[in-house]
């Protein structure tokens, strides 16, 4: 996989593409007008999601030319080389198998990646994962005192606190009662002392996410939380001021998710309590192995089992459809049509669903880290724009935010909008179904988006011409509609393994690295050589440039 890749701007379908733009004109109204069966024939199942296309700005001709366009740079073979284990992940030389940590248990044929059984070492860590789940819902699992956890601190950055925390939060309705996770990622230190200042210790258990156990956030919150414990448990008179009762405490209120044992046992972690997983184990796809331990415990193992199959279940539905049928490839396609041919520089992503409030920030590391790349996986520089800046909020908030940009702005911004059939919490307001109401947005600000409202319409409803151009709608804004049954394990699976997919798909085209995050490396070093400076090292100070220099000379002044 370290051949140059497919400069999808040289390809037949790109020219194509190109022709075809210039002579395109969206007409969202004309085309529903014109063709009744559009929203038929542009709906999609993917296992459990039901996914509408048709309010895009695309025609037949376009689809069918982004799917050449996939055959041209090879998508299907790629996609077969990430699920077989191939390292495409050039830069650092590794398999790219996130799909293999939700493959179902007895897998045919078997997984072997670089001589080693993937399988069995999933399973492995699969299972002790689920077994000290049960052990912590079930309280055998005690602090120093005896008793059962309360409260679960999930200690991470990037994808160890993003991924968890957007799906514990996805999923409370499914978290046991008198149970609860926080999360602490932050190295603002506000952030580890409002999470800690109402806990028992006594019943407080430490997740440490840390692959390497390394991580500059992560240590400085693990340490600070460790010190937080020592001090509480001592304060109450739980335990000695001995070395012996400090360590006997951390190996009863910590664990780890890391692979670097002797890192883990240097901190006080029993290594026999760290879950391990595996460098072919991106960040930003690593919810579904041990960093999904928190979450793990809250839902249990048969919950986080079924959200992995959902994962599966869209596995499954890439590698094996036929592209003009496949979700996440004709999503990830549209993708490239806006950034590359509508000139589309962002992406909303808009739930109507509370409990995925933290789905457009888990959805920022996902495709931004993945797609913000400037050179292609062989080192040369990229022939056309890469990546966008995704963002969003839960509707109906979002309406009475940011959406008059969406409807009357001057850029195009693809929008996905995510709802489910049946809530979790099924009030009424009197006579009135309070879900009813809400998805009654959902479909109202995807309607409004596509077919706008034109002068006449506002004149005929008796509006002063003066301010006719103010309350016209130009439609053709871009959206998909994404539908479930509900918000259940599975489901949120699904919705994770479809944007990863998408990722994937436009990262092809780009012919880029979707796995390596080079661009996070050069403010880590730099912030690690001026903390001297910050900290009262002159000559450190004296080596920054001015702006730097006088900034940090102001930090000292007023912190004194």
């Amino acid at each position: 996989m370290s051949t140059a890749p497919i400069d999808a701007t040289t390809t037949p379908a790109w020219a194509d593409l190109t022709a075809h733009h210039t002579s395109f004109n969206g007409d969202l109204r004309g085309w529903f007008d014109a063709d009744p069966g559009r929203a038929e024939r542009m709906t999609f199942d993917a296992a459990d999601l039901h996914v509408d296309l048709s309010k895009n700005l695309v025609t037949d001709e376009t689809l069918a030319i982004l799917r050449r366009l996939a055959d041209d740079v090879n998508l299907g073979e790629r996609l077969e080389a990430m699920f077989s284990g191939e390292h495409i992940n050039v830069t650092e030389d590794r398999a790219v198998l996130h799909t293999a940590l939700r493959r179902p248990a007895g897998a045919q044929p078997p997984l072997v990646v670089d001589g080693q059984d993937v399988d069995t070492d999933v399973d492995a860590v699969r299972q002790k994962m689920f077994a000290f789940a049960k052990d912590v819902r079930k309280g055998t699992w005690t602090g120093v005192t005896g008793k059962p956890v309360e409260t679960v601190v999930n200690i991470g950055i990037g994808g160890s606190d993003l991924g968890p925390v957007m799906v514990y939060e996805s999923l409370q309705p499914y978290v046991k009662e008198g149970l609860e996770v926080r999360f602490v990622s932050n190295i603002d230190p506000t952030d580890i002392a409002e999470t800690v200042k109402d806990l028992d210790a006594t019943t407080t258990l430490f997740i440490v996410a840390s692959k390497t156990f390394g991580t500059l956030e992560t240590l400085t919150n693990a340490r600070l939380a460790r010190e937080w414990l020592w001090e509480s448990l001592l304060a109450d008179g739980v335990i000695k001021d001995t070395d012996k009762a400090r360590k006997s405490a951390v190996s009863k209120h910590f664990v780890a998710v890391s692979t670097a044992l002797d890192k883990v046992a240097d901190f006080g972690i029993d290594p026999a309590n760290a879950f391990g997983f595996w460098d072919w184990v991106g960040g930003r796809y690593s919810v579904d192995s041990a960093i999904g331990l928190s979450v793990a415990i809250a839902i249990g193992p048969k919950r986080f089992a079924q959200f992995l199959g959902g994962f599966n279940a869209i596995d499954e539905h890439v590698r094996t459809t036929p592209f003009e049928r496949n979700v996440p490839v004709l999503m990830g396609l549209l993708n490239v049509w806006y950034v590359n041919f509508l000139d589309a520089h962002s992406h909303a992503v808009l739930p109507y669903a509370q409990y995925l409030h933290r789905f457009p920030a888990y959805l920022q590391q996902l495709t931004m880290e993945s797609n913000g790349k400037s050179v292609r996986w062989d080192g040369t520089p990229v022939t056309s724009h890469t990546g966008e800046i995704f963002w969003g909020e839960p509707g109906t908030n979002g309406q009475h935010a940011f959406y008059q940009l969406i409807h009357q702005g001057t850029r195009v911004i693809p929008a996905d909008f995510i709802a489910v059939a049946n809530p979790a919490n099924p009030l009424t307001d009197g006579d009135t179904d309070v879900h009813g109401l809400f998805l009654a947005n959902f479909f109202a600000q995807t309607k409004a988006l596509a077919f706008g409202k034109t002068a006449d319409e506002v004149r005929a409803e008796g509006t002063d011409e003066a301010i006719v151009p103010a309350r016209v709608f130009s439609g053709n804004r871009p959206t998909t509609s994404i539908m479930a049954p509900a918000l259940t394990p599975s489901v949120v699976g699904q919705l994770i393994a479809l944007y990863e997919h998408i990722t994937f798909v436009q990262g092809i085209v780009w012919g880029i690295d979707s796995f390596d995050q080079w661009g996070v490396e050069l403010g880590k070093k730099l912030a690690v050589e001026i903390a001297p400076a910050v900290a009262g090292d002159d000559e450190v100070l004296g080596s920054q440039d001015s702006s730097t220099k006088a900034l940090i000379e102001y930090y000292r002044a007023q912190r004194g």
